[in-house]
């Protein structure tokens, strides 16, 4: 039997061991950190949302190792049997829990201990750290390890291995999709009986300083949800059979929950649903559970919003959108009016883009157009404004949106203007601009009455 030997460490490794320091990364240096961990780590850059810290490890000023940590994963089965708590405890104590997304020796710095050394040093203050940025503490870690690493530095650091997941990943809101990576799950308490604590019937002392949740209360009245529901009936319902829900409750629910600050899973907006009171149900018209001794009604589960958010159709429902909001904030003027046009990428859809418009004067949403997959959102902006009520308006958009025929739409067909901006790589638009900075108004001319343009120069693009 071969016995295995400890690697020999050097003088320069020990001194490295005993002199690396580590620290939480500054506002300034995030630019440096990002391109380092997605340039070095196999993964890349960890995209986190919520609580997160970073750390860096320095030696002598230099950068030897990076850290990401980040709010707790929402499912995992193996960290639920080890935890035994309950779901309604794991909704409200998970911030107790933080997930290493990312950690980094950068290359040239690997040396033997070196990582469990420095897990050590990050896990000895993560919780304090977290307390001074949040006002709670971390009292588990969860991490999970590519099958193709063995966890030595967890292992040495006191980590217990739970299992290997499954092999999905979560690929937008309340959607999972399978990989051919599955990965190793390890926890760590961070003090004795933590788990004990995460599953005890009283309220953790670890929260003391974090309010309660709870879960948004529609604010809208029954009679106000029955006058809302009549703006969707309208909308074309592509069920064969009749429902057990008009498709024109399931989007008033969509659309409460929004105003509500509901995070749009079909998860939360069931568990939304099922937190109407019976009057506010009724107006709704959900359908009746006749077995009850006392008056109730059945709310529509996750299956009925999913169909709901995939088929409904989006013109029918911009449109419906719109004439309910003219009826709330009553009709709107354009003229004078400044309209913002922007895209952006929708969270949790995997890239999908919408480019949508919006009242400066008012805040009020004008309408919003996908962008074609493959595409940009040029034609997506252009097809927006040819119907937006945008007529005696200010239109303003990015750098992007500085084209010809997207400056004739908003002139000439529907009687508005523009600003746009100019950068330099629009050569042709930016030499325009910097004659008539000179004082060479002959370069182009501002809009007239009729929407012609005098003296302009097609060729370079529109001011």
């Amino acid at each position: 039997m071969k016995l295995k030997t400890r690697p020999v460490i050097t003088e320069k490794e020990q001194a490295l061991l005993e002199g690396v320091q580590l620290r939480l990364l500054r506002p300034e240096e995030r630019e440096r950190f990002d391109e380092l961990m997605g340039q070095q780590h196999y993964l890349g850059n960890a995209q986190v949302v919520g609580e997160r810290l970073r750390y860096v490890a320095e030696y002598q000023g230099q950068w030897v190792a990076l850290m990401t940590w980040s709010a707790g994963a929402y499912r995992l089965k193996f960290r639920e049997e080890w935890i035994g708590w309950t779901g309604p405890q794991k909704k409200r104590r998970l911030c107790l829990i933080a997930n290493q997304s990312r950690f980094l020796i950068l290359q040239g710095w690997h040396a033997p201990n070196l990582a469990s050394r420095l897990m050590k040093r990050c896990l000895g203050r993560l919780s304090q750290d977290w307390v001074q940025s949040y006002g709670h503490p971390i009292l588990v870690v969860e991490s999970f390890v590519d099958s193709q690493f063995r966890g030595t530095c967890y292992k040495a650091s006191g980590w217990t291995l739970l299992g290997q997941t499954q092999g999905y990943r979560r690929n937008r809101q309340d959607f999972y999709q399978a990989h051919d990576r599955p990965k190793q799950l390890w926890v760590r308490e961070l003090r004795p009986a933590a788990r004990t604590v995460l599953r005890g019937r009283n309220r953790p002392e670890a929260l003391r300083n974090v309010a309660p949740t709870h879960p948004p209360e529609c604010t809208q009245s029954s009679e106000e949800l029955r006058r809302m529901c009549l703006f969707f009936e309208g909308l074309s319902d592509w069920r064969k059979r009749k429902p057990d829900f008009p498709l024109s409750s399931l989007v008033t629910v969509t659309v409460c929950a929004m105003l509500c600050k509901v995070c749009l899973g079909q998860r939360d907006l069931a568990a939304f649903a099922a937190d109407l009171t019976v009057d506010q149900m009724e107006a709704l018209h959900f359908p009746r559970d006749w077995s009850a001794r006392h008056r109730r009604y059945r709310p529509p589960g996750e299956s009925s919003f999913f169909r709901m958010l995939s088929q409904v159709k989006p013109r029918q429902l911009e449109k419906a959108l719109l004439d309910w909001q003219d009826q709330v904030l009553g009709k709107r003027d354009p003229a004078g009016d400044r309209v913002a046009v922007d895209g952006k990428e929708l969270l949790n859809s995997q890239g999908q883009k919408i480019a949508s418009a919006y009242s400066v004067r008012d805040g009020r949403w004008l309408g919003s157009e996908a962008v074609a997959e493959g595409s940009n959102e040029i034609p997506a902006v252009q097809e927006l404004l040819r119907r937006a009520d945008i007529e005696g308006s200010l239109v303003t958009a990015d750098a992007m949106n500085t084209q010809t025929e997207t400056a004739r739409i908003i002139v000439q067909e529907r009687g508005a203007d523009y600003l746009f901006t100019v950068k330099g790589n629009q050569k042709g638009v930016a030499k325009n601009v910097q004659q008539l900075y000179q004082g060479l108004s002959h370069a182009f001319s501002p809009s007239t009455p009729d929407g012609r343009r005098s003296n302009l120069r097609t060729e370079s693009g529109p001011h």
